[in-house]
C-alpha cells in the first residue's frame, strides 16, 4: 500500500477497508459524543508563536519517560484490537520498536504479552481492576515474568450504556450463526476478509492475558462482564497495586488536579491525563483542557502524560509545550494498523514525527525542553481546572 500523509488519510483508508461494525466500535464515544468532539476541536483552539529567523537545522525529538529512553514523545496506548488485523498488538508492538518508543499492552488486547513483550521489550501491561485482589497480583506475576517494564492502571472507563449514533452488533463469539450474519459484511470488504484468509484463522473475540492459569481465554464480553461486577477500586486500592510493582506505574484517567494529587499520595510514577478517548461520562472536557493545571500542580512531582485527540504532530507539540511530558496515542495508530498492518502503525508513527520536526523548527527550537507555554496562544476561558480549591 502506497503512504500517507496524514492520521486523517489512515482514517480515510481504514474507513473503507474495514467492515462497517468493526470501524463504529473503533469510533466508539459515549451518548451524545461531546467529549469525543471536543477531545479533537480544542486543539484547534491553540495557536502557536513562531520565529522567523534563528532556526536549527536539527532537532532532537527523543526524550525520557515511563524509565526509558524513547525517540519521539509518542507512545502506544492500550487498546483492545479484535478484528481490526490479524497481527494485532504484535504488529502495533513492532511498528512501535521500529521507530523507538513504546508499547501499551491492554489487558483486553488479542494477543499474549508474552508475545507482544518478544515484539517490542518496552512494553507496559495495562489492568483493570477486575476480579478479587489475588486476580490481579496474578495478572501482574505473569506481566513481570514476561518482561514488561511497567504497569499502567486505567480507571477513566466508566459503564457508556449508549450512543446517539448507535452501537455496532459485536458477538461474544463467531459462531456459525454469527458468521452468516457477519457473511454481506466481509464479501464487501475482500482485502479485510482476505488477511483472516491468508491467515486461516478467524478474527479472535477471546482476551488471553485475562485468562486464569490452566483456564481457556475468556471472551471480551466475559471479561467485561467480570469488569462490570467488580466493585470500584479506592485510593487505598490504588496504593496496594502500586506496591505490588515496583517500576514504573503509570495512572490513566486523571482529569482533576485534586485527584492527580492523590495519585501522587497513593505513590504512582507518572498519571495520565485521560478520559478515555471520550468513552467515559460524557460532557467530561477535552484532556488537553485539563493538562496545564494538573502538570503545573504536581508536574514537579511526577511525569504527566496526555492521551486523547493527537491527529498531528502540532498537536503533540502543544501538549508538550502545555507541560506534557509524552503523549499516548489510540484511535491514530488502529487506523494505520487497519489499513496496512505493521507499516501503517509505522507510516503514523512517521507522519507525527514528521509533524514534531516541523513544527519545532518554525518555533526555533533545537529540543523537546525547550518548550513552553509562551510557544503556545491560549486564549482565555480554554482551560478547565477541575478540582481546583476556590479561595
Amino acid at each position: 500500500m502506497t503512504w500517507f500523509e496524514s492520521v486523517a488519510e489512515a482514517q480515510r483508508r481504514a474507513k473503507k477497508r474495514l467492515p462497517g461494525s468493526v470501524y463504529s466500535a473503533l469510533i466508539a464515544g459515549s451518548e451524545k459524543g461531546l467529549t469525543l468532539a471536543d477531545n479533537l476541536g480544542a486543539f484547534d483552539e491553540l495557536g502557536f508563536a513562531p520565529r522567523t529567523a534563528g532556526h536549527f537545522a536539527e532537532r532532537d525529538l527523543s526524550t525520557h519517560v515511563l524509565g526509558r529512553d524513547v525517540a519521539l514523545p509518542v507512545l502506544i496506548s492500550p487498546t483492545g484490537v479484535q478484528a481490526v488485523h490479524p497481527d494485532g498488538e504484535v504488529a502495533v508492538a513492532r511498528a512501535a520498536a521500529a521507530r523507538g518508543t513504546s508499547m501499551g499492552l491492554s489487558s483486553f488486547g488479542s494477543k499474549p504479552i508474552e508475545e507482544v513483550v518478544a515484539a517490542n521489550p518496552n512494553t507496559y501491561f495495562q489492568v483493570y481492576w477486575t476480579g478479587t485482589r489475588e486476580d490481579i497480583q496474578r495478572r501482574l506475576e505473569r506481566a513481570r515474568a514476561a518482561g514488561a517494564v511497567g504497569i499502567i492502571l486505567t480507571l477513566d472507563w466508566s459503564f457508556s450504556h449508549s450512543r446517539d449514533w448507535g452501537s455496532p452488533h459485536i458477538p461474544e463469539r463467531l459462531t456459525f450463526r454469527e458468521l452468516l450474519r457477519f457473511a454481506p459484511e466481509g464479501l464487501t470488504h475482500p482485502r479485510w476478509l482476505m488477511d483472516y484468509v491468508r491467515t486461516r484463522a478467524l478474527p479472535d473475540l477471546g482476551v488471553p492475558n485475562m485468562a486464569s492459569p490452566g483456564e481457556p481465554s475468556p471472551t471480551f464480553f466475559g471479561a467485561y462482564g467480570q469488569w462490570m461486577q467488580t466493585p470500584p477500586p479506592s485510593w487505598e486500592d490504588v496504593a496496594w497495586l502500586r506496591a505490588q510493582w515496583d517500576g514504573p506505574f503509570l495512572l490513566k484517567g486523571v482529569i482533576r488536579v485534586d485527584e492527580a494529587r492523590r495519585a501522587v499520595d497513593a505513590g504512582v510514577s507518572a498519571i495520565s491525563v485521560s478520559n478515555h478517548g471520550g468513552n467515559n461520562l460524557d460532557g467530561t472536557p477535552a484532556t488537553i483542557r485539563a493538562l496545564p493545571a494538573i502538570a503545573e500542580a504536581v508536574g514537579d512531582r511526577v511525569e504527566v502524560l496526555l492521551d486523547g485527540g493527537i491527529r498531528r504532530g502540532s498537536d503533540v507539540v502543544k501538549a508538550l509545550a502545555l507541560g506534557a511530558r509524552a503523549v499516548l496515542i489510540g484511535r491514530a495508530y488502529l487506523w494505520g494498523l487497519a489499513a496496512d498492518g505493521q507499516a501503517g502503525v509505522e507510516n503514523v508513527l512517521d507522519v507525527l514525527r514528521n509533524g514534531i520536526d516541523s513544527t519545532l523548527l518554525a518555533l526555533g527550537k533545537r529540543s523537546l525542553g525547550e518548550l513552553s507555554r509562551s510557544d503556545v496562544l491560549v486564549p482565555s476561558g480554554f482551560e478547565a481546572d477541575l478540582g481546583v480549591a476556590v479561595g
